[in-house]
């Protein structure tokens, strides 16, 4: 009997859904927006994620996840169940084998609020997996060979940061600083600097069109729409890209001197292995430009990003479910 076998990458910012034999199939913002007064659901996902901050005061677009962690429990099921019907479509009627990937930093209760909401929404069988491994797996690398492997995942919520070897997880930390931190510093830039409150989604698009954590040969502009807090009226400023590094200078750090504690504790020999292979990043965050740089940088270890961060992790998850399904059909 042939079941289908799922893996998903249970983000902060997004879902995605990789199923075996399909690859990545799906992938939506975890925004769900619901009617206040009647409990309903009105949208979820890319419908929901263009609600945000724009919707009347009884409709409410929100993230069940919050820092790689089940927040709202009722909403992150019926996403889940919504999500995974989207993917494998209704005809089917065997429950799938559903891999969840979860930070490394998660406690068990967290871990089994993971587990309960993927079985409530229809799996049949229920593997987690920490968010490095699956991240490492995803990039290409063989963990199962004898040698350090250094993943630093920079996701929405979380940044997961680890040294891999003979397939498990030797040193890591998981700190709640990523995507997300850098559009609140970039909200908070603006609120000090110019007077100017934008909104979410506005500090995001001035992350990707022109944000930096390292110094650029050429400075990008870009105009940024928001309300002068002064006057109360809307208003446009043009930044620069040097402001922006200036603006996530803090966060950026941080995500470096977690890297730094990570290599302190790691053994020798492993920290020697990744002294020659260098260090790779996976996750939206790392999308980031200039932050392989600060890393290299600041560490003296090559950093490289790998070929598809943002599926990195989905991929990883669902290579694992198949791993798993190859080790029970043998």
């Amino acid at each position: 009997m042939q079941y289908t076998d799922i893996g998903i990458d249970l983000g902060t910012a997004s879902v995605l859904v990789y199923i075996r034999g399909k690859g990545v199939v799906l992938k939506e913002p975890s925004v769900v927006a619901f009617d206040r007064d009647t409990n309903k659901i009105k949208a979820i996902g890319e419908d929901a994620r263009l609600m945000l901050g724009r919707t009347p005061g009884n409709i409410v677009a929100v993230r069940p996840l919050r820092q790689g962690v089940i927040s709202d429990y009722t909403v992150t099921e019926k996403m889940m169940k919504y999500f995974i019907q989207k993917a494998i479509g209704r005809r089917t009627y065997r429950k799938p084998r559903i891999a969840v990937c979860v930070p490394s930093g998660v406690t068990e209760v967290e871990k089994k609020a993971v587990e309960d909401a993927t079985y409530q929404a229809g799996a049949r069988e229920v593997s987690i997996i920490e968010e490095p491994i699956a991240a490492a797996i995803g990039a290409g690398i063989d963990i199962a060979k004898p040698c350090g492997n250094m993943i630093v995942d920079i996701g929405g919520g979380t940044t997961d940061i680890a040294v891999i070897s003979l397939g498990g997880t030797v040193a890591s930390t998981s700190i709640k600083i990523a995507g997300d931190d850098f559009d609140n510093a970039i909200v908070r830039y603006m609120r000090t600097h110019y007077n100017l409150l934008i909104g979410d989604r506005m500090a995001e698009d001035v992350k990707i069109k022109i944000g930096c954590a390292f110094k650029r040969p050429e400075e990008e502009y870009y105009k940024v729409s928001g309300r002068d807090l002064v006057r109360g009226l809307p208003v446009k400023v043009e930044i620069s890209s040097e402001e922006t590094r200036k603006a996530l200078e803090d966060t950026t750090s941080q995500i470096v001197d977690a890297i730094h504690s990570v290599l302190e504790i790691t053994p020798p020999e492993l920290a020697a292995d990744i002294g020659e292979r260098g260090i790779v990043l996976t996750g939206g965050g790392s999308l980031l430009r200039g932050l392989e740089d600060l890393i290299s940088e600041r560490t003296g270890i090559n950093t490289m990003t790998a070929e598809d961060p943002m599926t990195a992790v989905a991929i990883g998850t669902g290579k694992y479910v198949e791993y798993l399904a190859g080790c029970r059909e043998d």
